[in-house]
């Protein structure tokens, strides 16, 4: 079996993230440490604090959407980035929990801002060897 991982994916001035995993919830949570990673060096983020997060859509490509712009609403809300990602799926509903820490600019030396996840090369499909794989591009 392959490992989980992410990666991010050139596209104009935005940036693509994808997750890939063994599971649905595995591709979402690789998804975000993509996503993260756009921001800063996830070796500088401690998984001091957990967040709570839910969320529900009418399908996976609509539900990694909402789940990455309930972290980017957390993130902004709470002044906090986050290193580590426990997903679980109940139909199309979400529940997870996003261990950080606060922001701190000397730290953590945040390169940009994520502003929200898009549509934009939306794609949730598993591959002919069974892994899952969740992309989209976010806007930064």
């Amino acid at each position: 079996m392959i490992a989980a991982r992410w990666e991010h994916f050139p596209h104009q001035a935005d940036m693509g993230v994808r997750g890939v995993g063994p599971t649905l919830a595995a591709a979402f949570e690789q998804a975000a440490l993509a996503m993260t990673a756009i921001v800063t060096d996830l070796d500088w983020v401690a998984p001091d604090e957990a967040v709570g997060i839910r969320c529900e859509a009418p399908d996976s490509e609509l539900l990694l959407v909402d789940w990455l712009n309930a972290l980017i609403l957390e993130m902004a809300a709470r002044h906090m980035l986050f290193s580590r990602f426990e997903v679980s799926l109940d139909g199309q509903r979400l529940h997870a929990t996003a261990w950080g820490e606060a922001v701190d600019t000397q730290k953590h030396q945040p390169a940009v801002e994520v502003k929200g996840a898009t549509y934009t090369e939306l794609k949730v499909v598993r591959d002919e060897s069974g892994q899952w794989l969740a992309q989209c591009v976010v806007d930064v």
